[in-house]
């Protein structure tokens, strides 16, 4: 054997390396409905993927979804029966918002309240943007 089977060997040997070049992935919330309630169980894993405070998340979700709720621990009590759909899509409306970059669409943004705006502040890619919404 020459050393270039031996090496087309190795390289049949290695395993193939997924180049999914996406380091961001949204999170689903994981919960279910106890009562007339419906509990989403990884809250907080959510709000540290997004490096948001749990409570700036919370509020919005509240708003968007139009119920009462609140923290217990690492769940988020909601007051009335949502589909996970429903979450879900108001979760990534809030990462669209308040999360991703509309430039380069990294997370590695910041809120900052500059006069009386809040402008969101990439890391990656330098650019400011000022919020539309209110949290």
């Amino acid at each position: 054997m020459g050393y270039e089977n031996l090496l087309d060997n190795v390289y049949e040997s290695i395993p193939k390396i997924n180049n999914n070049t996406e380091r961001f992935e949204m999170p689903k919330a994981i919960g279910h409905i106890q009562g007339n309630k419906t509990i989403i169980t990884n809250f907080t894993k959510i709000a540290d993927t997004f490096r948001r405070p749990y409570q700036q998340l919370m509020k919005y979700l509240l708003r968007e979804l139009a119920t009462p709720g609140n923290i217990e621990g690492q769940r988020l009590i909601l007051g009335r029966k949502l589909s996970a759909a429903l979450i879900n899509v108001k979760i990534e409306q809030f990462a669209n918002e308040f999360v991703l970059c509309p430039d380069c669409k990294k997370p590695d943004t910041i809120l900052k309240k500059e006069d009386r705006f809040l402008v969101m502040k990439c890391t990656a890619c330098g650019a400011k943007h000022p919020v539309k919404s209110k949290i």
